[in-house]
């Protein structure tokens, strides 16, 4: 498992309650915390037993050596790092409200962070079973995902933001998992359904999915639709709770689970991170994922489903409706 893209280092504050606008409260804890959307994937890939790889830059700074520490503490191959000499690494500043798990972000990248093609070794690629990718640097995102085409390894993608020429990556893709927000913003269609059918007849994906934040996640393959509600648990942080749910997913990917099975499995692991705090806080083991499967199977443990959503993947998954009705 590869994956190439964003990491940061984090400064967690958790507050009583966010204030207001121009208001002033005194927080709880203040705390550093290793995260970044692709890092964070592939620690998961790793606690759930893949043999993982991240490349990627960092600062030469304590908040680097925080990042490297945590990668290599849980596995993660880091042998392609590339350390970047008096540049501080990618920051975030994180406010957690405690009422709720809710976190707002503020967050800070150096240019001279951003990663460029030729420092990817195509090799590294083709060795891997799957490559997971984000969208921020562009560039270098296009030209791995071109790679890994070519050398037919299969692409995943975490995108939330609309880039700049983002095409010449998405045409690379096999499996999409957009934030809540990316397909309607990208297709201008503020259906999710019609979002994400939209981009999986553009772009061909084997899976165009999309997260639903607390509500869990939408899929649709071969003309199929998949959703997955979320698992409702003692939520602490929701920091990380997408990129834990990518690891998961990649990992299911790898390890040939049917999607509605993929999508279960990345749910509950998404699910058993927001029980700590950080975006690593609690990136599970696969006993403790299924253990949550196993426990939301007996009812013990309550799901939180949209209920328009269910019945419409129904509704076209049995042909009863088409998407565009």
């Amino acid at each position: 498992m590869l994956g190439i893209g964003l990491n940061a280092t984090d400064t967690l504050l958790l507050v009583p309650e966010y204030p207001a606008y121009a208001g002033k409260i005194a927080f709880e804890r203040e705390l550093l915390s290793p995260g970044g959307q692709v890092a964070t994937a592939i620690v998961a890939c790793a606690k759930l037993g893949l043999h993982a790889k991240y490349i990627g830059t960092i600062g030469d700074d304590l908040r680097g050596q925080i990042q490297r520490e945590s990668l290599e503490g849980t596995g993660v191959d880091t042998s392609s790092l590339i350390v970047r000499a008096g540049c501080p690494n990618q920051t975030a500043y994180i406010i957690i409200d405690e009422r709720t798990g809710e976190r707002t972000v503020f967050w800070r990248r150096e240019d001279s962070l951003r990663l460029r093609p030729e420092e990817i070794d195509p090799h590294e690629i083709a060795r891997s079973r799957l490559l997971h990718i984000d969208g921020y640097d562009t560039e270098a995102a296009a030209f791995a995902a071109s790679v890994a085409r070519k050398k037919g390894v299969p692409v995943s993608l975490d995108v939330d933001t609309v880039y700049r020429g983002f095409d010449a990556v998405l045409k690379h893709v096999d499996f999409l998992v957009a934030g809540s927000g990316w397909p309607a913003k990208w297709t201008g269609e503020t259906d999710p359904f019609l979002a994400l059918d939209r981009l999986q007849r553009e772009y061909r994906f084997k899976v165009a999915a999309m997260t639903l934040g607390d509500h869990g996640a939408l899929a649709l393959s071969e003309n199929q639709w998949f959703y997955s509600p979320a698992f409702q648990v003692a939520c602490v942080d929701t920091t990380g709770a997408g990129d834990a749910f990518h690891g998961a997913f990649c990992y299911a990917m790898v390890r040939g689970l049917s999607l509605g099975s993929a999508l279960e499995f990345s749910n509950a692991a998404a699910a058993l991170n927001c029980t700590a705090v950080g975006a690593r806080g609690h990136i599970p083991v696969r006993w403790e994922v299924e253990s949550l499967l196993a426990s939301a199977s007996q009812g013990s443990v309550p799901r939180r489903t949209l209920p328009e959503v269910a019945e419409r993947c129904h509704l076209l998954s049995s042909g009863i409706m088409e998407v565009k009705s």
